[in-house]
């Protein structure tokens, strides 16, 4: 510190193998385990891979200069959020203290434990229609109990290593979800936002509908006025003053008229009762194996959501700043919190894109911004509940209905109905599962649709050809390597040749290959040199066609066969059954091979394909 009087933090990370390296050392010196120095690297670089940002931008040096963007990044995201916590929770028909929790405890966390420097966490409009049909079907505490298995599966998505594959969910399933949950949003804020008489709401969005259809004789004209007010000015500061929180500015005007007017309209006290000033006491619900088997298909859900949502705004996050984030590490950090946040009362929580993207406009350099917006929701919570309470619901429905059309993202779902039909389709079908059955069944059929797409997508590009009708339509470039002529291949000898993965979508035509052939062949090559992968399917399929190939009597030979391939089949065996010295690197070797098996009534054995390689002069390629 006296050196640089700048910083006020020094965390030397490199300093955790002074401290580990004699235990490494001892239990090697007992023979307990045995770790060579590239493996203690290897097992460092995934260790650090889990170190939070807020202790690496800590080691870099923290400054007054980046308190102070910290400092004014925080209150600003945190006045921002308090209202949106709020809303979040009504949306789902909770109490809104619920969300609140939420901001703080899993907000706090979020940012303290998670693998991106800006990162704010929240309660998001993801979990609205989710939580508002579990509740009302299975109560709270099967809610928490489902955070609290999604917290657990979050930390052994991390731990495993899957965060670099959730970017791998298509988009269309995301906007389709997407969409979807912004309509049920604006569908359940109807009644609030125009003061509606009802005191029973069914659970779908049809039946919402044709209650409000009955019942819209019942409007309350002065909210309904309150909520266009307060929705006009969240538009109003959203286009011509969007550097400062708009909503904020609208709730407050809203409950200065309510008041000054005395006007009788439902507010958040009057409906849900008086804000708590403070946290509740840490508390877990009791529960059996049969909830949790009952309750995993909704855990695996909230796991997904918060996962997806969390990461893309940690993309989002870095495409803004440049400041690479740690998937994996976001993970862990989010199952930790969402744990910590129904614990406390709270419900689940994800990293909040739009929050993000303000807490980075407002100068937010480190983690620390994320922690004091946490804070800041908190001490408004403490000092302001009772004005809160003063809320009116028309203008928190003002509020979700923006949130809900944000969320939409409407012209990126029109604009992909010009992309190819299979993946309207996934659209389509994830939006309307999502209105009509809820978030689960759309993102679990709407994965196995995309899948199932996807594969036949893939199995439509690959392809079994015989070179035949390559030399016919004269496909075959001369000018290629590997490029073989008519000439070329002996009598008695039949080659065809896979484009493209061999998986389970192409295994079936290998099935029948030989019986589509007038005479069998005295030698079979089936040439490998375009399959980058192979999975189970195609090994049994290549074991079956071996089989067929001995019943012909018909000598099967693999040829173009990479390395990466070649281990998966010596992982299956196939190498053992089909014999080392039939498969070749090469079409060349292949062909070597039948030139001088042609007549010949015994087939020479080689103990490798090294050795059939070195036998017939051709290097493997």
């Amino acid at each position: 510190m006296g050196q640089n009087p700048k910083k006020l933090f020094q965390i030397s990370v490199d300093g955790f193998w002074d401290l580990f390296s004699p235990l490494f050392l001892k239990i090697n010196s007992r023979k307990w385990y045995s770790m060579s120095s590239t493996e203690i690297g290897i097992w460092l670089a995934r260790f650090k891979a889990f170190i939070p940002k807020s202790i690496l931008c800590l080691r870099e040096g923290y400054s007054l200069a980046i308190l102070r963007k910290d400092l004014t990044a925080g209150i600003a995201v945190g006045v921002l959020a308090f209202p949106l916590a709020m809303a979040y929770a009504i949306g789902a028909n909770i109490p809104p203290e619920k969300g609140l929790y939420t901001a703080i405890i899993a907000g706090f966390l979020i940012s303290l434990l998670g693998g991106s420097r800006v990162q704010i966490g929240g309660p998001t409009g993801t979990f609205i229609l989710l939580l508002y049909t579990l509740i009302s079907t299975r109560g709270f505490e099967s809610m928490v109990i489902a955070t609290l298995m999604a917290g657990v599966i979050l930390i052994a998505f991390g731990l495993l290593g899957v965060g670099t594959y959730i970017k791998y969910i298509p988009y269309p399933v995301v906007t389709g979800l997407t969409t979807g949950i912004a309509l049920t949003i604006f569908t359940s804020q109807i009644k609030d936002f125009f003061g509606l008489s009802i005191t029973q709401m069914p659970i779908d969005v049809i039946g919402k509908w044709k209650i409000y259809f009955y019942h819209f004789s019942t409007t309350n004209f002065m909210a309904l006025l309150i909520g266009l007010g307060t929705l006009g000015t969240i538009i109003f500061f959203r286009k011509f003053r969007p550097q400062f929180p708009g909503a904020i500015f609208a709730l407050a005007l809203a409950c200065f008229i309510t008041w000054v007017f005395n006007i009788d309209i439902a507010t958040i006290g009057s409906h849900y009762g008086a804000l708590p000033r403070t946290l509740p006491i840490p508390s877990v619900p009791h529960f059996n194996i049969d909830q949790l088997i009952t309750l995993f298909p909704d855990a695996m859900t909230i796991a997904l959501l918060i996962a997806i949502e969390s990461l893309l705004a940690g993309v989002v996050s870095e495409g803004m700043t440049g400041w690479r984030h740690q998937a994996n590490c976001e993970l862990v950090a989010q199952g930790i919190a969402n744990i910590g946040s129904v614990i406390c009362g709270g419900i689940p929580a994800a990293g909040a894109l739009a929050r993000t993207a303000a807490n980075v406009k407002y100068g937010a350099h480190t983690p620390i911004s994320g922690m004091i917006h946490a804070l800041i929701i908190f001490l408004i919570m403490y000092i302001f509940a009772p004005l809160a309470g003063k809320i009116p619901l028309t203008a928190l429905a003002a509020v979700l209905f923006m949130i809900a059309w944000s969320m939409s993202e409407l012209h990126h779902f029109f604009h992909l109905f010009t992309a190819p039909r299979r993946d309207i389709l996934v659209l389509i079908t994830v939006f309307i599962l999502t209105v009509l059955l809820g978030v689960t069944a759309a993102v679990q059929v709407g994965m196995i649709l995309a899948a199932f797409l996807f594969m036949k997508q893939m199995s439509d590009i690959t392809d079994v050809i015989s070179p035949a009708q390559l030399f016919e339509d004269h496909r075959e470039d001369a000018r290629e390597p590997d490029a073989i002529k008519k000439q070329e291949v002996p009598p008695e000898v039949e080659i065809y040749e896979i484009n493209g993965p061999f998986f389970f979508g192409v295994a079936d035509r290998l099935k029948n290959l030989l019986n589509g052939l007038e005479h069998p062949p005295k030698i079979f090559i089936l040439r490998m040199r375009k399959v980058p992968t192979i999975d189970a399917s195609g090994m049994h399929a290549l074991e079956e066609f071996f089989y067929e190939c001995q019943r012909q009597k018909t000598l099967l030979l693999l040829s173009g066969v990479k390395r990466g391939v070649l281990r998966d089949l010596k992982r299956f065996h196939l190498d053992l059954l089909i014999g080392e010295e039939r498969i070749f690197f090469h079409i060349n070797s292949a062909l070597a091979y039948c030139r001088a098996q042609i007549g010949s009534s015994s087939l020479p054995q080689f103990k490798s394909s090294a050795q059939a390689q070195q036998a017939y002069q051709t290097p493997p390629q």
